[in-house]
């Protein structure tokens, strides 16, 4: 049984060692950037970073005007016209309860008349 053992912590050093030998060669494979390069580099991301910010905030700016400008006043004027329409409502059922209203004071007073003519 020790042997078996061994033999699995030598698979596991090795396979250690060869790990870090394979690491150890693929880093030398890896090709540095120049500080020169590595300056241009970071020069053209903070540039396309700004660039985006700038188109960004111009569209932000846009759609809230347009948003000011455009679609509240139409959303201002449909709700005057909503208003105007049920004034207009509000008037027709106020003229035609009154017409109700007036029918049936009429005709209280003929049933109260007929009413009066009848016990004489």
């Amino acid at each position: 049984m020790p042997k078996d053992v061994t033999k699995k912590e030598n698979k596991e050093n090795n396979n250690k060692k060869h790990f870090f030998k394979d690491f150890k060669a693929e880093l030398k494979k890896v090709i540095w950037p120049t500080p020169k390069q590595l300056v241009n580099n970071t020069i053209a991301v903070i540039t396309i970073v700004l660039i985006t910010a700038v188109i960004v905030f111009a569209l932000d700016l846009v759609f809230e005007l347009a948003n000011d400008y455009g679609i509240n006043k139409l959303r201002d004027a449909i709700g005057t016209q909503n208003t105007q329409t049920i004034d207009t409502n509000q008037e027709t059922e106020n003229v035609e309860g009154n017409s109700t209203s007036n029918n049936n004071a009429e005709e209280t007073n003929n049933t109260e008349n007929n009413e009066a003519e009848n016990k004489q």
